[in-house]
């Protein structure tokens, strides 16, 4: 058992380092998900000749994957207050900046995957009223937690 503690506060806070601002792919989440399979089967001693699926790791140890989780509640918390304040980074966000277009194709933004189920003037409308935000994102009131 402190051995999963250890993990929770050393090993998964030094990998969600300024997890805020990365830009999350599928293949970024997968190897986010193998990470955490990785660490668990580490502190077990499970070898991969053991036959056991990443289904019944967690269960071995009385955990959940949660670093996903975890990173998508820290992106949402962080959005919400450089929404609510008129900042330069709120200037980046919107692409208020002054200059010419980078040549090229478009990167994936930064909000891409925190808006896919709506649009941005909906995730700004629902982040300048703190409390719905937090309530329609599950969000806990502290800024930052032990087991967040």
């Amino acid at each position: 058992m402190e051995l999963i503690k250890i993990a929770g506060s050393y090993i998964k806070s030094v990998a969600t380092y300024a997890v805020e601002t990365w830009t999350l792919r599928e293949a970024d989440r997968m190897k986010i998900e193998a990470f955490e399979m990785w660490i668990w089967r580490r502190l077990e001693k499970i070898s991969w000749r053991d036959k056991i699926t990443n289904e019944d790791v967690p269960k071995r140890v009385d955990e959940e994957r949660s670093l996903l989780n975890k990173i998508w509640k820290r992106k949402h918390r962080w959005i919400g207050h450089v929404l609510r304040h008129d900042s330069f980074l709120q200037w980046i966000f919107e692409g208020r900046m002054l200059g010419k277009r980078t040549r090229g194709r478009r990167r994936m933004q930064m909000l891409h995957d925190l808006t896919m189920n709506s649009d941005y003037a909906t995730l700004k409308q629902t982040a300048a009223e703190r409390m719905m935000w937090r309530h329609s994102r599950g969000i806990s009131r502290t800024c930052s937690t032990a087991e967040d």
